[in-house]
């Protein structure tokens, strides 16, 4: 938090005083008297504003993998976001989480919205979520609302901090 520093200083009509020029009562000069002058305003204080990071919220997400492992268990990766600065697909790719299936590792579109093969499904926390964008909205007309694609979700909205888990789909399930 930071610190102010408060200094006053205030301003006043002059006040005016008689003189009179050589002696001659009839020319008479007002003067004016010096009063003091108060003037109030507040800053930061730089060392103390520098102290202080502004912390923003974060999104914790957990990404269940698309298929079970020998024992049947389903490998989960985490990661973590700052609210609204990134879309699904840029967190996955940069934790290095598997996103794309083998069709999709090369025949993806670029984070486009126009081929699909980024779907998810969010188990919960959509509200962390924004809203289905209108390519979303085309592709997805048929599938569940709970199915995403990961190239149009942005994760949090820069105010709320949350969980979200997301479920990778395998290319079957498409």
């Amino acid at each position: 938090m930071a610190t102010m520093n408060f200094a006053s200083i205030s301003l006043r009509p002059p006040e005016f005083s008689t003189a009179t020029i050589n002696n001659h009562p009839k020319s008479t000069t007002f003067l004016p008297k010096k009063r003091p002058l108060f003037v109030s305003f507040a800053t930061n204080s730089p060392e103390s504003s520098a102290a202080v990071p502004e912390i923003k919220p974060e999104i914790q997400l957990e990404f269940i993998g698309p298929k079970p492992d020998a024992n049947g268990n389903y490998p989960v990766d985490t990661a973590t976001a700052i609210s609204g600065e990134k879309l699904l697909r840029n967190i996955m790719l940069d934790n290095k989480i598997e996103l794309y299936a083998t069709y999709g590792k090369v025949m993806n579109c670029g984070g486009g919205g126009s081929c699909g093969t980024c779907i998810v499904e969010i188990i919960d926390g959509k509200d962390f979520l924004n809203e289905r964008t209108n390519a979303e909205l085309r592709y997805l007309k048929k599938k569940p609302e709970s199915w995403r694609l990961a190239c149009q979700t942005i994760v949090g909205n820069k105010e709320n901090s949350g969980k979200v888990v997301v479920q990778r789909l395998p290319q079957w399930k498409k």
